[in-house]
């Protein structure tokens, strides 16, 4: 059984690697090209990447969520945010409620039953970092919009899981009549804190490690093993893995003055397992879902990209952003994944009678972001002028 493992991960990787290269050619980010990768593998087409292996796979997907997470909070610069002021959560909070206000309110108008629609606008608020960050990795894009973007997709994550919070809350009460309750109301705003906390703490941990192992071995070493932990803690008391660890690569950026070589360390660990993550995502996906999407499936994926970009765009003139910011951020925010796919798992428990057809519309959802997702962030950076024509990774 091990010995077959250890087959799937080689052809997986192997597989990944000759799509990313081939996408290239079609001017589309490597992601894109790992994600078909696992889809062409996956147990809807060909079914060299089994179901049981797609479904076995959550660790390597926390892990790979954990450091994407930690490089995110790794630009969380109090010294930017000092220059650049509240403009990051300004543009984060509308962008994140203009995709709620948008997505509930289309929905309802269209007549879709209001707690069907309450919590798929909630959880049209979470932006999937992932991609995009791969794509400014890639192509090494540098300026004020990706600074902007990087920073604002560290607040997303927040903003979609007090929203989302709040929005069960709001069904709860429509669904038994017996109003809201505190704990309801509260619950979102443990679990961010809890989670910012515990990351700030485990930064601590790490930093009193660092000033012990000096080798880059040793620190590649604490920096898995904290981060693990991180994770593991996170999940056992109500946090959330992914804020814990964007809390972590704050901490480290404020705190340590090596942290550059920690990142270092850390980008030269992590390829091979976020190609094995993102070639697992697109294997999870069933193609011949696409069909039962339906009118809600379409709104959804057409309104929560408007939502977002009116959302940063009027969050930007707000700030006194760039123009260039201003039009071209709301795009680098289309795709969507790991949080959303686990916040349908709790509204699914809220309301289990939509259960099924709010699974089908964000896995579609999802699927469909991921493909277009990096090659529209693509476009929108080098519209930007943050990547240079022509760049190659």
């Amino acid at each position: 059984m091990s010995d077959k493992i250890l087959f799937d991960i080689a052809i997986i990787m192997l597989s990944a690697l000759i799509c990313g290269r081939l996408v290239k050619h079609i001017s589309m980010p490597n992601v894109t090209g790992y994600l078909i990768a696992g889809l062409i593998l996956g147990p809807f087409i060909t079914n060299l990447i089994p179901e049981d292996m797609v479904s076995n796979f959550s660790v390597a997907s926390d892990m790979a969520l954990g450091f994407i997470a930690l490089s995110i909070g790794s630009e969380f610069k109090i010294s930017y945010f000092k220059k650049v002021g509240a403009a990051p959560i300004v543009i984060a909070c509308f962008e994140s409620f203009g995709a709620v206000l948008v997505v509930t309110s289309v929905c309802i108008l269209l007549k879709f039953p209001a707690p069907l629609s309450i919590l798929l606008g909630a959880i049209a608020a979470a932006t999937a970092p992932a991609q995009t960050i791969m794509v400014v990795k890639q192509y090494n894009a540098k300026g004020p919009m990706t600074s902007m973007l990087m920073s604002v997709v560290a607040i997303d994550d927040a903003t979609a899981l007090i929203a989302f919070g709040f929005a069960t809350a709001i069904v709860k009460a429509m669904e038994s009549g017996n109003g809201i309750s505190i704990w309801s109301i509260l619950e979102p705003v443990y679990e961010v804190g809890v989670s910012f906390v515990l990351g700030f703490v485990l930064s601590i941990v790490m930093i009193l490690f660092f000033r012990h192992f000096k080798k880059n071995s040793n620190r590649l070493c604490v920096i898995v093993g904290v981060l693990f932990l991180d994770i593991w803690v996170s999940n056992q008391i109500g946090g959330s893995a992914l804020l814990s660890c964007m809390a972590l690569g704050a901490g480290l950026v404020n705190l340590f003055n090596e942290v550059d070589s920690v990142m270092e360390i850390t980008n030269s660990f992590t390829p091979p397992l976020l190609m094995v993550f993102f070639a697992i995502s697109g294997a999870g996906f069933n193609v011949g879902a696409l069909k039962e999407i339906g009118l809600i499936g379409i709104v959804y994926v057409v309104m929560r990209v408007v939502g977002k970009m009116l959302g940063a765009y009027v969050g930007g003139k707000i700030m006194k952003q760039d123009d260039k910011t201003c039009k071209y951020l709301g795009p680098t925010l289309m795709p969507q994944a790991g949080v959303a796919l686990g916040l349908i798992m709790v509204a699914q428990s809220v309301v289990p009678q939509y259960g099924a057809q709010m699974s089908t519309v964000i896995l579609c959802s999802t699927f469909i972001y991921s493909i277009l997702g990096p090659s529209v962030a693509k476009w929108a950076l080098v519209k930007a002028g943050e990547i240079k024509v022509g760049a190659k990774n």
